[in-house]
């Protein structure tokens, strides 16, 4: 579940306009939600429905490229009608959300991609790991991630492709899921068990026929991982893939780590072995240069 869904959630019942109800779209900011965060002086701030039904569109967006007809967004997001009307309207004439020229169907729009440009150019840790990962390229020839987790998900903040013809497909921004990737697993390995199992379902999503499927299973790697300094992924997030991780450990828990993702086809017991040394020796580099962040 996304921040913003979580939001919607606290905002508890609407009016009889639907499932989100519209009747208190038009309140004073101020009288929307019931619980929220702390604001200043100690005051309580309640969600503000317009922005959380905001956030909660442009998620919605993000995850399913494409354009999306006024009925599937309403049906999908459970918000009255008439208000995400006004909504993707309103957004449109900003420029965050694109239409057909029908003017029914809509998705993301290119403004949206300013704010994902403006994290990763402004992030530190990004910058700082540029000089790494092009070493961690050359070293390997192979595809290099530098992902965050974000929940129940690693987010990759950059990469850098293969020097072969037959290799993955990478974007920056790309979501995953933590438990079938050698990124996620390890991040998860610098968490305890119990906060693993708080964070996580007993069962988990299949993406493929080799990814782990039960917790307890995924927590027993967890401690391999802890125990050999990387972690593996079998072919558990993409079909003929193996992935090799490495936390970056400027923080406890960490939140970034490093990939490396080979063709089983390309993968020898020699070529794995240049891969873990070449990960280890990227991710002291790593530690060097991200400490005091």
């Amino acid at each position: 579940m996304t921040t913003a869904e979580t939001a919607a959630t606290a905002e508890g019942p609407e009016g009889p306009e639907g499932p989100a109800g519209a009747q208190g779209a038009d309140r004073p900011e101020g009288a929307e939600g019931t619980e929220g965060t702390e604001g200043p002086e100690g005051h309580t701030a309640a969600p503000v429905k317009s922005a959380v039904r905001t956030v909660l569109l442009l998620e919605h967006f993000a995850a399913r490229p494409g354009l999306h007809s006024l009925a599937d967004i309403q049906h999908d997001l459970a918000l009255p009608k008439s208000s995400l009307y006004m909504l993707l309207r309103t957004l449109v004439n900003l420029g965050w959300v694109e239409t057909d020229a029908t003017g029914t169907r809509y998705g993301i729009g290119v403004r949206a991609l300013l704010v994902g440009s403006s994290y990763i150019d402004g992030d530190e840790v990004v910058a700082a790991a540029r000089p790494t990962l092009d070493r961690l390229s050359d070293d390997t020839t192979e595809t290099i991630h530098l992902a965050r987790m974000d929940g129940t998900s690693v987010v990759y903040l950059a990469t850098r492709q293969s020097q072969h013809y037959l290799r993955p497909f990478t974007r920056v921004g790309r979501r995953l899921p933590v438990h079938s990737t050698a990124l996620g697993k390890a991040l998860l390995a610098t968490h305890t068990d119990d906060e693993v199992r708080a964070l996580l379902p007993r069962r988990l999503e299949a993406v493929t026929q080799h990814t782990i499927t039960d917790r307890e299973q995924l927590v027993e790697e967890l401690a391999l991982v802890r125990e050999q300094g990387y972690a593996l992924d079998r072919e558990e997030n993409t079909l003929g893939l193996r992935c090799f991780g490495v936390a970056v450990p400027y923080r406890t828990p960490a939140r970034d780590a490093v990939s490396c993702s080979v063709p089983v086809a390309r993968l020898t017991p020699g070529h794995e072995q240049l891969i873990k040394s070449a990960l280890f020796e990227a991710r002291d580099r790593l530690s060097v240069v991200t400490r005091r962040m």
